[in-house]
This record gives C-alpha cells, structure tokens and sequence, in this order.
C-alpha cells in the first residue's frame, strides 16, 4: 500500500471511531466537508489529512491546470524558528497537487533578499527537489512583474503582480502561522504580499490592513493551508521569538476562515485574541472576502 493511500486509510478510520465515540452525528464521517479541518499530528501527514477533510486536492486542482503554491520562505532561518512555513507542509501540497494531475506547479515568494540562502536554509528548497527540481523560486527583479489593476480596492488600486500567479488557475497559500509588528498576525491574507514587487507602499501610502484585503480581492486562494506545527507567537516576523508547538494544521477554502480559526486556536504576544480584534481578517469579513466567524460554521478536527 503506498503511503498516501494509507494516510487516507487513517482518516477515514480516524472519523469513524471519532464520531460514533462521540456521539455525533453520522453525516460527519459521510463525505461532507467541512468548512475548516484541523488535524494535529506530523507536519506531512497532517497537511494531507486536513486536505482530504475537504474533499482532497482534486477539490481544487483539476488536471492540466497551472497551480501556484505560496508558502513563507523569505527568511534566513531555520525550522525551528518559525518564521517560514515547514518543508515538509510544502512538499506534501506539491505531491498533492501532481497527484491531482496539475499541468505545472510553482512554488513562489518575494523573499526580502535576493538569491536562494532563503529558500535553502528554510529547507523548502531541499523538500521540492526531492520532489521535482526547478519549481521553487524566489522572485525579486521586475522582470517577474506586471502591474495590474486591482479590482475591488478601496485604496490600493494598483501593483505588480507575479506574472505566474495572473497566469495561473490555482492560488494554495501555505503560510506558517506567526505574529507581525505591523498588522497583529501574519498568516493566509497577509501572505499574499510576498507575490507582489513593491510591498513597502502598503507600508507608507495606503492603510495596511486596507491594503491587504484589496490585494486578496485580486489574489484569493482558493485552498489556505495554515502551518502550526509552530507558531511564532511574539516577535514576528522576524524572530527570534517565543514559539508554540501545537502541532497543527488549519486548513479551509475560505481563506478568511483558515486565519480566523487560527487567530482564535493559539496565543498571540501571550494573550488570546478574537479574529475581529485583527483589522484584516475583521474588514476581510465585513467587505464579503470570506468569513470570520467561525463559531458558526462546520469545523472538524482530527488526531492522527
């Protein structure tokens, strides 16, 4: 038996002893997704658990399509650190998605310097070539760029896209779960910052958190796959910090939701927080982007 067939095994096993132990109800184990999976267990296996929660990757990803996997690799640091997504999330998405039959795959970030020292140390490099070679980049020239209107801003009307993502038909965000200085949490929506040229003007021109929604208007994934295995609960997002260990993944096809839950799951600057006290994920709600509250929606958890 090949290992993801056995994975798949594990869930469906999982959710049939939870739900009759509970006493839950039957529709739970019968091929239902759910709005948001939580699965704790190892980074790998926990990511295709969460993903076959919601009907598995073929949900997603059809065959032939172009898929872009957007992960945080942008910092020189290891996986202990928390400050980029791990390797082994973003290797079992890329697995998945050529599973799924996807035409081409690419893994991508805006790293804050050039070269690829980021992408080696955060060890995400090393995980996609065990894959396939040449999927995993860091673009920083221009070249790499288009700018493109954003429809839907209220602010931010404009900025160069990758010009991969405009062409692409999937959009899977693969962020690790981590504080930011600027904006409260960094996590689904703010990540998709790494996948434009000029940042700093979110920065200086416009309201941040503004910003930041009128960009996933324009880039709205449509799979958030939140890594948890560590959290890097102060002094992101550069650490060194203090980093939780929960073990986790959060996974949703509404991205809003994915941070939400995991807003509401951890401590944050060693407090706990509500996703509406995060001006994003509170305006990416209010403007119809997706939804923050989670306490009214279908959420299914698994121990594997």
């Amino acid at each position: 038996m090949r290992r993801r067939d056995f994975l798949k095994l594990q869930v469906a096993a999982a959710l049939s002893i939870g739900t009759a132990a509970l006493g839950l109800p039957s529709w739970l184990s019968a091929g239902v997704s759910p709005d948001i999976a939580v699965v704790k267990g190892n980074p790998a296996a926990a990511t295709r658990a969460a993903v076959e929660l919601l009907g598995g990757m073929s949900t997603f990803v059809k065959p032939g399509q172009k898929v872009i996997i957007k992960p945080n690799m942008s910092f020189t640091a290891d996986i202990a650190s928390a400050t980029n997504t791990h390797p082994e999330v973003v290797r079992e998405l890329l697995i998945m998605c050529m599973e799924a039959g996807a035409g081409t795959v690419r893994v991508l970030d805006h790293a804050f310097q050039t070269g690829m020292q980021p992408l080696e140390l955060s060890g995400i490099l090393a995980a996609c070539n065990s894959v396939m070679r040449g999927v995993c980049h860091n673009l920083t020239h221009e070249r790499h760029y288009h700018e493109t209107r954003l429809d839907g801003a209220q602010e931010m009307k404009t900025n160069a896209v990758m010009t991969d993502v405009l062409e692409a038909d999937v959009l899977i965000a693969a962020p690790v779960a981590k504080t930011n200085t600027s904006t409260g949490v960094s996590l689904s929506l703010k990540g998709q910052m790494g996948l434009i040229l000029d940042r700093s003007v979110m920065h200086w021109r416009y309201d941040l958190d503004t910003a930041i929604v009128d960009l996933s208007f324009k880039l709205k994934p449509a799979l958030a796959v939140i890594d948890a295995s560590r959290v890097l609960s102060a002094n992101g997002p550069y650490g060194p910090g203090k980093v939780l260990t929960p073990g986790e993944i959060i996974a949703s096809a509404d991205p809003v939701a994915a941070d939400a839950m995991a807003v509401a799951s951890y401590e944050w600057y060693g407090r706990r927080i509500q996703p509406r006290q995060v001006a994003h994920i509170a305006q990416a709600h209010a403007r119809g982007l997706g939804r923050m509250d989670i306490e009214k929606m279908n959420v299914r958890r698994l121990s594997l």
